[in-house]
């Protein structure tokens, strides 16, 4: 009897540690400039934190903007909350996180080979879109978006064998061809590393006041040819992840997704502020005929392997016990 297919999703909290970012992409409301309220404050990091907690979620996703420290008037403001660096101020919410009882996955645009090394100990997986490797004019004054920046903290990530996530984002203005192109750069680093755990396959959301405020967004037939061109280049490992709450996800399952990434039930999000997250029960729906399962934001295989601190042992056996259960009664 053949074993019944599978969608995954975890369950987390949202927490955009700045909105200050050095990049100006055209297509980005996240970016806000340095003003009152651009840097989440320890106190709000630590509510959230209690609150996922008590809503069983196991999960933290930290971002920010990129490079924020060089904006004129960062440095003041994070200085002023305690810390010389975003990076300090990150992984010391990291380690608040696992003191919750939530394992912290990192993605905070590009970081060098020593950034990452600092923030594996208290990160379960770390993550970076690709986004694409083609020069697109939505990145001319965006220098962290260069495919090959970008590619190479995908490798160091490899080389310090930290769980990885990366994705495509669709509708920017690349091409088939190029979209194709970034997946044979993801089979190619994973063939080298054995790192990537998941890529996201994810539609832009043409925002309101940015230079793509009128591109037309990707049809789900196009997002749907990108997923089986995925499932053909990539090694079935991969897991493949839309976003549940931008897409008709349900008419996408049986294009080969396999998970529906992190669902939060107390944060919304940020980076699409005005599409909210579909319930639990909205998400057993979107997955059919499929099991839903949650997962951690480190895959079992990484578990298996030892990819993570020592430190992160016994919160990890914890969490994975507790999804197991879990998922026992969805």
């Amino acid at each position: 009897m053949p074993h019944p297919r599978i969608i995954t999703f975890s369950r987390n909290v949202f927490l955009p540690l700045t909105t200050v970012c050095h990049n100006r992409c055209g297509y980005c409301c996240f970016r806000t400039p340095v003003q009152p309220g651009c840097l989440m404050e320890q106190g709000e990091v630590e509510k959230t934190l209690r609150n996922g907690a008590a809503l069983g979620c196991t999960e933290a996703l930290f971002t920010f903007g990129e490079r924020p420290e060089q904006e004129p008037g960062f440095p003041e403001r994070i200085r002023a909350a305690g810390y010389t660096t975003i990076l300090d101020y990150c992984e010391a919410m990291c380690k608040k996180s696992i003191e919750y009882g939530i394992l912290p996955h990192t993605n905070a645009g590009i970081l060098t080979y020593e950034e990452m090394e600092r923030l594996r100990p208290v990160n379960a997986s770390m993550g970076l879109m690709l986004e694409t490797t083609a020069e697109i004019p939505a990145h001319a004054t965006s220098p962290g978006k260069s495919p090959d920046i970008r590619l190479a903290m995908m490798e160091d990530a490899g080389k310090l064998k930290i769980p990885f996530t990366t994705g495509l984002l669709l509708g920017i203005g690349e091409t088939m061809a190029d979209r194709e192109d970034s997946l044979f750069a993801i089979r190619d680093l994973h063939k080298r590393y054995g790192h990537i755990q998941e890529i996201i396959i994810q539609n832009l959301c043409p925002k309101p006041g940015t230079a793509l405020a009128h591109q037309p967004a990707p049809t789900t037939d196009e997002i749907c040819a990108t997923i089986r061109m995925a499932k053909d280049i990539l090694q079935p490992e991969i897991a493949i992840q839309i976003p549940p709450n931008l897409i008709d996800a349900a008419a996408l399952i049986a294009c080969g997704v396999d998970d529906l990434g992190g669902v939060s039930p107390l944060t919304i999000d940020y980076v699409n502020p005005e599409h909210p997250w579909p319930a639990f029960e909205e998400l057993k729906r979107i997955a059919g005929d499929a099991v839903l399962r949650e997962r951690l934001c480190i895959y079992p295989r990484y578990i298996e392997r030892g990819w993570f601190d020592a430190g992160l042992q016994p919160l990890i056996n914890r969490l994975s016990q507790t999804v197991q259960e879990r998922s026992g009664g969805l």
